[in-house]
């Protein structure tokens, strides 16, 4: 009965070996077959068979084999033997060094990598080649102790300064990882574009903000040491570009001006820089800087007329007094007096514009202005094109709609596969919005969606889900209605009158969906007339109450900058930045809450 039992094992093992093994195929890919299911004893006589055939490609998984199976000495004949083939490969001495650990000889496999990389000649490409064979294996010590000895032997021909700081930043030794980053920069300041290119990639992954300091430190022993070579303080500059400290950004700017002489090109460029991020008053110190260089100096007229440019945006972005405007526009009269109104002037021209009918409510001197402005010769078409633009938005402050709609239109047609055709059938859409023609302005917006070759800009999308998420579940859209209503007067600054119609919304809709926009909307409107404590709650309100929507990120952000900077509860700021990293680390506000948040923890930024 044992004698039948065993036989038909036997069969079965057989029949199952000759199901596996189907007819015409190779020992290397019977043995592929058998490694592939952890089958090794069975795969090892394959890959014997094969390795006669093809020695390069079967060594790796026979090696593997054996030593799964603990046949140590059929390796170790197996390796020399590859090695014989390929005496300049060192990975073959690496494997044998491998094996010596697997057979739980330690001291062997050492002296095999030391002799190895004490063997080094000085030529780049074994040193790389040995370094790749140790790296493969995540032998890290090994690969950074063999770039070393490769260093040593270049003797200063070829530093492998790149690879060393990769290998220090696997093994987690990140001052020396930034040193040699920095230091390649001393005989190769050529290689500045790619230094900075993988510092931004690390410092993306740097949450607590650790290589900043490490960064900026190292530079700061660099410049000591040798006050002479400039490309140390242009990679501080840089890295105080990327922690959007501005004002270390502004000082670094000014030396490297006056020793490169750079004739305020590099202020004019922080300054937009700064404006962009909302720092006026830094953006203000840049532009000063270089219309302070003199009238005849080649950026004069940019900072001149950029200077008056955040000013008015500083001025009409937060609260402001009358006596506040009338003095910018004192300051831009005396600017085109002094600089003339010519095609270079243009902007400012609109820019005064916008000043004379948004907020001096001067409308048919500022239509005058534009059209003189779109009249003036040597201007280009696509300026003429943002005019027409800034005009249309005036005639909707002003409530002459189908002006406003026709001067959008004529836009749209001249640059129709332009951005700036983009842009103005996005603003007929929003008039249309404005007026309740909400089934027209999502055909507008829906045509932006499908144009999916172009960009198309956050309003748009913003305007185009307000839209659909409030109409297809409301048949009468009168929460909607109104809300529009409120977005039209606060686009045409009468504020008190966007406020009373915000709440009779929160009276007649207190439990509709656009809620938190009508929260957001009101604190947006409360934090520009300066009410800071009133615009903080109702921010408060949308993130406590609304955590899981689109704008709770946003309302965080503005609660806490509230709070540090109109308020002056630093500890209580503090806490929300560190809430909306924690909360929403994906968020756009993200750079600027940890920063923030690293300044009041105490942090050294410089």
């Amino acid at each position: 009965m044992n004698l039948r039992w065993i036989l038909s094992v036997a069969f079965l093992v057989c029949l199952t070996d000759f199901a596996f093994a189907q007819p015409g195929q190779s020992n290397s890919e019977l043995a592929n077959q058998y490694f592939s299911t952890g089958e090794f004893d069975k795969a090892v006589v394959y890959y014997e068979k094969a390795y006669d055939q093809d020695p390069v490609g079967a060594y790796p998984n026979y090696l593997s084999c054996l030593l799964k199976l603990q046949e140590f000495d059929r390796a170790e004949k197996l390796i020399r033997k590859q090695q014989k083939r390929i005496p300049q490969d060192p990975n073959f001495r690496v494997d044998l060094g491998d094996l010596f650990l697997e057979r739980g000889e330690p001291e062997k496999a050492s002296k095999v990598y030391q002799d190895l990389i004490r063997e080094l000649k000085p030529d780049v490409n074994p040193v790389n080649l040995l370094a790749s064979a140790f790296m493969r294996r995540q032998m890290y010590e090994e690969v950074k102790e063999t770039y070393l000895a490769g260093r040593r032997l270049m003797k200063g021909s070829y530093a492998f300064s790149f690879e060393l700081a990769d290998v220090y930043g696997r093994l987690g030794q990140f001052p020396e990882m930034i040193n040699e980053y920095v230091g390649v920069l001393e005989t190769n300041p050529g290689y500045l574009a790619n230094v900075q290119s993988i510092l931004q990639n690390k410092l993306a992954n740097d949450l607590n903000g650790s290589l900043n300091d490490l960064i900026r430190q190292s530079l700061l022993r660099k410049i000591q040491k040798d006050q002479g070579q400039f490309i140390y303080s242009e990679l501080l500059y840089w890295l105080f570009l990327q922690e959007k400290d501005f004002e270390s950004a502004f000082i670094q700017a000014k030396a490297l001006d006056r020793r490169l002489n750079e004739e305020g090109s590099r202020l004019v460029e922080l300054g937009k820089t700064c404006q962009s991020n909302g720092d006026f008053l830094m953006a203000e110190n840049c532009y000063r800087f270089v219309v302070e260089l003199g009238r005849n100096g080649a950026n004069y007229l940019t900072a001149r007329m950029e200077l008056l440019q955040v000013a008015n945006e500083r001025l009409t972005t937060a609260a402001y007094s009358t006596a506040d405007l009338f003095k910018l526009e004192m300051d831009y009269r005396a600017a085109l007096d002094e600089l003339g109104r010519q095609a270079a002037t243009a902007p400012l021209m609109r820019s005064y514009a916008h000043l004379k009918a948004f907020f001096l409510y001067q409308s048919d001197s500022a239509i005058a202005m534009l059209n003189e402005t779109i009249d003036l010769p040597n201007v280009r078409p696509q300026f003429k094109a943002e005019c027409k633009l800034e005009l249309a938005d005036i005639h909707v402050f002003s409530g002459d709609v189908w002006d406003a709609a026709l001067l959008y239109g004529q836009v749209d047609k001249d640059f129709k596969n332009d951005a700036l055709g983009r842009e103005a059938k996005f603003r007929n859409a929003r008039l249309s919005y404005f007026l309740g023609e909400f089934d027209w302005a999502k055909d507008q917006l829906n045509v932006l969606k499908a144009a999916t070759s172009q960009l198309i800009s956050n309003d748009a999308l913003s305007l185009a889900l307000l839209i659909t998420d409030n109409t297809n579940m409301d048949t009468t859209a009168d929460a909607l209605l109104m809300y529009a209503r409120a977005d039209l007067l606060d686009f045409q600054n009468a504020d008190s009158l966007a406020l009373m119609t915000l709440d009779s919304m929160q009276e007649y809709f207190s439990k509709h969906t656009l809620m938190d926009e009508v929260l957001f909307k009101k604190a947006g409107i409360l934090r520009a007339r300066g009410e800071y404590l009133a615009a903080a709650a109702l921010f408060q309100r949308v993130t406590e109450e609304y955590p899981d929507d689109i704008l709770a990120d946003d309302a965080l952000f503005y609660w806490a900058e509230l709070v540090e900077l109109r308020l002056g509860d630093k500890e209580k700021a503090r806490g929300l930045y560190e809430q909306l990293l924690t909360k929403y680390p994906g968020s756009l506000y993200a750079v600027d809450a940890r920063k923030r948040f690293r300044q009041l923890r105490g942090d050294k930024m410089n």
